[in-house]
């Protein structure tokens, strides 16, 4: 879909480019740019596949509301958007800018309050529902929901369902009432206060569910795999042509969703990260030859064992599922770990939990064992290391004193409540959700692009992946940090 009037040309010229001093740039060789029509990345709205004749539209209530003054520019319109891409390689204008590169073009609508809605309030009913594992800032989403729907538009029905996805139709769970009394201090709970699980997933009955108790707009919170539901409930939704809106408010504290600039609990648990490592660090300076063994959360993506490694400086070697490694040999982890415990005396190693996986011995069972969501069950990478640490020393370095301190934060980092930094996000990625819903967008998700609030497509969130680059400028950060070997082996 093309932005219309949307041809625009950027150019730095003498007469608005600044140079030393604020003087004129003189420049004459200043490159300009142009931008094709934008590929403006469609959301789905109710009018899509329910007749407008059968559709009511109100003026928004925030008109009325105490807390807000529209003026000019209050309400965001269609012609709203955000770029997905906003840096530019100006030498290679051309090139960079052809239509054959969607990556360059995409944009999404900007998130916020629409001028008019497609729920009244007093006849809306909200469902919110928390699906997989625990993550950071979960009840402060389901807090601000609940406080958002009822301040800012006057909701008053809103619902908890209970244990995942199968609380929609559970016999033994019935939706919890919500108000924002109930919710005032869950923002400061780790946790879910809905709970959760993994699986339960029968699209057939949720559905029939969320028409059985009337909920005419679905909040839901998970993952990828969460995601992947929510796609299909939207569709199944679509293909009964129900009034319901549905939205997904991504959850994942290893930052693995693509698209969006990251997702809510991350910095917590990076923050928290720093604990167990600062506690590696202790325990291996205080051994003769020691070594601080840290696991940290990411199955798929390295994001929280490399920010956490950037934040703390004590690491001397970084693994995570984007990069292979191996043990013996020259330029092997091994012999670097030798050099480093001759030079200082300790280190310390922190491990995604999706590393070294296909080093790990593993017995035809486990090969394929799956938990609840489908997902192959990981072996113990952390447990693995050590166990192979203390067998190198004992071949190599036979009498001589050594230690691994092996520590796994794992639920200490995921079950603590948001810091200030996600409780801000998540106020914003609630109140982005509600505001999209409410003007009758369905099959979205909300979120960061470029520091801005977008709503993007939830089929391309589900479908998207964001793993680590190993060959940007963060990974060699990384690498400047530590001083750890690249792993190629020549």
């Amino acid at each position: 879909m093309a932005l219309s009037n949307s041809k625009r040309e950027v150019e730095e010229s003498n007469n608005n480019n600044l140079g030393t001093a604020g003087e004129p740039n003189r420049n004459t060789n200043s490159p300009s740019i142009s931008f094709s029509p934008v590929n403006l990345k469609k959301v789905p709205h109710l009018t899509d596949y329910l007749q407008l004749e059968n559709l009511k539209i109100y003026t928004n209530p925030l008109d009325q509301n105490r807390f807000f003054h529209p003026s000019h520019g209050f309400y965001f319109s269609p012609s709203d958007v955000i770029l997905r891409q906003i840096v530019y390689d100006l030498s290679s204008a051309c090139e960079a800018f052809s239509d054959s590169d969607p990556r360059v073009h995409v944009a999404y609508h900007r998130a916020g309050p629409r001028k008019q809605i497609f729920f009244e309030p007093k006849n809306t009913r909200a469902a919110i529902v928390t699906c997989g594992g625990l993550c950071p800032g979960l009840n402060t989403v389901i807090r601000e929901l609940v406080v958002g729907l009822w301040e800012l538009y006057g909701v008053r029905q809103i619902f908890g369902i209970q244990a995942g996805y199968r609380g929609f139709y559970s016999t033994t769970r019935n939706p919890l009432v919500l108000n924002p009394k109930m919710v005032r201090g869950w923002h400061k709970l780790g946790g879910t206060v809905l709970e959760t699980s993994r699986g339960g997933f029968d699209l057939h009955q949720i559905v029939d569910a969320i028409q059985t108790n009337a909920f005419n707009q679905v909040y839901i919170i998970g993952g990828d795999g969460t995601m992947r539901g929510a796609v299909e409930i939207f569709d199944e939704i679509q293909r009964r042509k129900l009034n319901v809106g549905v939205v997904g408010i991504p959850k994942t504290v290893d930052n693995d969703v693509g698209i969006i600039d990251r997702s809510f609990g991350f910095q917590t648990a990076v923050e928290m990260a720093q604990q167990a490592i600062n506690a590696a660090h202790v325990e291996a300076e205080s051994a003769v030859n020691g070594i601080g063994l840290v696991k940290l959360m990411g199955r798929s993506t390295g994001h929280i064992a490399l920010h956490a490694t950037l934040s703390s400086r004590d690491v001397d070697c970084c693994l995570i599922p984007e990069m292979e490694f191996y043990l013996e040999g020259k330029g092997g982890l091994f012999e670097f770990l030798d050099n480093r415990l001759k030079e200082n005396g300790h280190a310390v190693l922190v491990v995604a939990e999706g590393a070294g996986q296909n080093m790990i011995p593993r017995t035809a069972a486990q090969t394929e064992e799956r938990d609840e969501s489908g997902n192959l069950v990981f072996l113990d990478v952390g447990s693995w290391l050590k166990t192979e640490l203390k067998k190198w020393w004992a071949r190599d370095h036979p009498g001589e004193l050594f230690t691994v301190k092996y520590i796994d934060p794992t639920y200490m980092i995921r079950a603590v409540p948001a810091n200030a930094t996600d409780n801000l996000y998540c106020t914003l990625l609630a109140h982005s959700a509600i505001h999209g819903v409410m003007a009758g967008y369905t099959g979205f998700v909300s979120g960061p692009i470029n520091g801005n609030y977008a709503y993007i497509p939830l089929e391309d969130v589900a479908q998207a992946t964001n793993a680590v680059n190993t060959k940007d400028h963060k990974w060699a950060w990384v690498r400047t940090v530590t001083n750890q070997p690249d792993f190629v082996k020549s």
